[in-house]
């Protein structure tokens, strides 16, 4: 048993591959073994965080009292499954006998995190090395083992990922609580998290302005000569008084060219592809959901055909641009596309080498291993990346652009045209589903300038349209950018660093969100709920809905990552967040207060009950207006003069303490209560006393 070298896997199937290459032969009881070396795997994560109950018996329960709920030392537990805690057991004996351990886990931060955690627990002593490849190939793990990493250059990379996993715990668990607790309506959970409640902010918002949206008529002047459509430079007219007047002058007068410029242009071929642009194209091409393409695309990486997928990076280094054209040879089904780039030397564009851009690892490609026993659907997309892979060593494609603008009584008119003159790239995608003739691909005549004659003008009517709903393919789009609309693939570079959540993650946020059923599809558009409104509307706090905020905590995590930001400080601020919403959240929100009442404290009521019913404070004066008198609601009592504007509410609770009908006539009448006891400090077990009084603008304050 001693003396083994023992490699950890993220999967029994990879576990499977490695042992194959590096000769542990034999089956055991949840490892490999052999060529001393024992092969194991976990299966996705072993360990996870504590749970609340698990460092206070108190915190099992959901009460206000408990929140934030904030552990001095954050711990990790084995899952409670049978099948986990086997496994971890075996890894466990393992470890604490080896000489040596490799970590085969998956190359990223959530691969390193559950690896890391296992170890942790299972009180690994022996020195770590860490396998980092980016394909399953054969030739990828024998590289891998032949030049193994030492494992502690990664640990800022699990630094990253375990800061990454506190920051959820602490916003998600106490955020969801609070929420639950405060607004939700019996067994209702209000879930919130530092990735889905944005997400779900800017689908409710674009909801929001579809709803809302009220079409407005407008109209546009065009015109046809030398059948060629030209469009007024008016653009949108608001008036249809002032269109028809345009059109009643020029209608008899003729066009005149004025300029014809025709420019030769360059269109480069689309960048290779990281996990969201993937995603992106199969939702637009073949309606697969973010998630399903994961599935697809990691099945695929499995079976060795293309390499690792959770990456958000377009680019290749530099090392592997030898390796291209061996990877071209290989792809058997493309020959006839392949064939004109070998055999003459490969471009190497910068649009795809840049060992700048490329982090942890490179673009999605091809392995060059012919696929076998794939899906329909994995073929599909197994298509797309090959397809891509090899467009981008083709030409650029050379257009024609041409402007010609015309006038008619000094009013001009403009029409646009591009031809294709070389296809360069788009050779790649001839076969391909044509998507319905534009107006660009029309070949325009030639024209002169000087020429005039008669043409046909006409004014069109048309109506503004709401914006589109979200698709998987715009909001994967808007998660990247963290909510700007950006259509420039550089500007698009420059904001992935602040996006919200991470490429491997998103698929998960978006069917966590339709699982919740705070969003729902329409073929292949995404409509917020009422629940997902709803809850968005409750979130006063603008923070937890802005993409900005997770866009910072990403930024912060890519520092740790690099080794530039202290996880301690990264924890500190987000502890100093999350007390901040607590009280905020028991404080200021007013008038939604939902109170949480005990057992006990219902038992002391009924005997206080018989005591209150001398005082009924719906014969009194509203405070605030003193003209209405007081109505009793579920939670508060309100001033009758509500319609005419006064919104004076007197909960029936402050600060966790229901208030008696006696002190809550004597704040009506004398603005001032007695001494009170036992309100309850958020955030804290601590209470206080004191008296209460209303504010200027007849809020309650505590005194004392």
């Amino acid at each position: 048993m001693h003396n083994m070298k023992v490699c950890i896997a993220e999967k029994p199937s990879v576990a499977k591959d490695i042992a194959q290459i590096i000769g542990a032969k034999q089956r055991k009881d949840g490892y490999f073994e052999g060529n001393g070396y024992q092969v194991t795997w976990t299966f996705g994560h072993l360990c996870t965080l504590k749970e609340p109950r698990d460092y206070l018996e108190e915190w099992r329960y959901w009460n206000l009292r408990h929140l934030p709920m904030v552990p001095s030392r954050f711990g990790i537990k084995v899952m409670d499954d049978s099948g986990v805690q086997k496994q971890f057991h075996i890894i466990a004996r393992l470890v604490q006998n080896a000489e040596e351990v490799i970590n085969c886990g998956d190359a990223g931060q959530e691969g390193e995190v559950i690896q890391r955690w296992v170890l942790h627990l299972a009180k690994c002593k022996a020195p770590i090395k860490r396998l980092w490849i980016s394909s399953l190939t054969e030739e990828a793990i024998k590289e891998g083992f032949s030049n193994l990493k030492n494992g502690e250059n990664y640990n800022n990379l699990y630094a990253a990922g375990s800061a990454r996993a506190i920051g959820d715990w602490l916003l998600g668990i106490n955020a969801t609580r609070l929420f639950t607790k405060k607004f939700g309506q019996q067994k209702q959970v209000l879930s919130i998290g530092r990735v889905q409640t944005p997400t779900l902010a800017m689908i409710v918002q674009r909801q929001l302005e579809i709803d809302n949206f009220t079409p407005q008529d407008y109209w546009e002047l065009r015109t046809i000569y030398r059948d060629t459509e030209f469009n007024s430079i008016l653009g949108k007219i608001k008036k249809e008084e002032k269109a028809n007047y345009a059109l009643s002058k020029i209608k008899d007068e003729p066009f005149e060219i004025t300029s014809f410029e025709q420019k030769e242009g360059k269109e480069k071929p689309p960048r290779l592809f990281d996990l969201t642009a993937l995603q992106v194209e199969t939702n637009k091409k073949f309606g697969f959901s973010a998630d399903q393409t994961l599935k697809h695309i990691q099945s695929l990486y499995e079976k060795k055909v293309v390499t690792y997928p959770r990456v958000d990076t377009t680019y290749l280094p530099d090392d592997m641009y030898p390796k291209i054209p061996e990877i071209l040879g290989n792809l058997n089904y493309y020959k006839s596309l392949t064939a004109p780039l070998l055999g003459k030397s490969i471009k190497k564009s910068k649009q795809v080498f840049d060992n700048k851009k490329v982090t942890d690892h490179h673009a999605i490609i091809p392995t060059g291993i012919t696929p076998s026993g794939i899906s329909p659907d994995e073929q599909k997309v197994y298509d797309i990346v090959t397809k891509r892979f090899i467009a981008v060593f083709y030409p650029d494609c050379t257009v024609s652009n041409t402007t010609v603008i015309g006038e008619v009584l000094k009013l001009e008119f403009k029409a646009t045209g591009k031809q294709i003159l070389e296809p360069g790239w788009r050779i790649v995608y001839e076969g391909d589903k044509k998507k319905s003739s534009t107006e660009e691909d029309k070949i325009m005549p030639t024209f002169e300038k000087g020429e005039k004659g008669p043409h046909d003008p006409r004014v069109d009517k048309k109506q503004t349209t709401p914006p589109k709903f979200y698709t998987e393919a715009t909001l994967l789009r808007a998660m990247e950018t963290a909510g700007k609309q950006v259509d420039d693939e550089e500007m698009r570079e420059l904001l992935k660093d602040n996006g919200i959540g991470r490429p491997s993650t998103r698929a998960n946020i978006i069917e966590t969100l339709f699982r919740r059923k705070y969003i729902t599809r329409q073929r292949k558009n995404i409509i917020a709920t009422q629940t997902g409104i709803d809850l968005i509307q409750i979130i006063e706090n603008e923070t937890l809905k802005s993409a900005e905020l997770t866009g910072d905590w990403e930024r912060k995590l890519r520092l740790i990552e690099k080794g530039e930001y202290q996880p301690e400080q990264f924890k500190k601020e987000l502890i100093e967040m999350v007390v901040n919403l607590t009280n905020e959240v028991l404080f200021n929100y007013k008038n939604k207060t939902i109170t949480i009442v005990s057992e006990e404290e219902k038992q002391k009521e009924k005997k206080k009950k018989e005591k209150r019913k001398s005082v009924d404070i719906t014969s009194l004066t509203c405070p605030k207006c003193t003209q209405g008198t007081l109505l009793k609601g579920k939670k508060a009592y309100g001033c009758s003069n509500y319609k005419n504007g006064c919104n004076f509410i007197l909960p029936f609770a402050f600060m966790g303490k229901t208030l008696t009908n006696k002190q809550l006539s004597d704040l009506i009448k004398k603005g001032k209560t007695t001494q009170i006891k036992g309100f309850q400090i958020p955030g804290s077990e601590d209470k206080k006393d004191g008296k209460l009084s209303f504010s200027s603008d007849f809020n309650i304050n505590l005194e004392g």
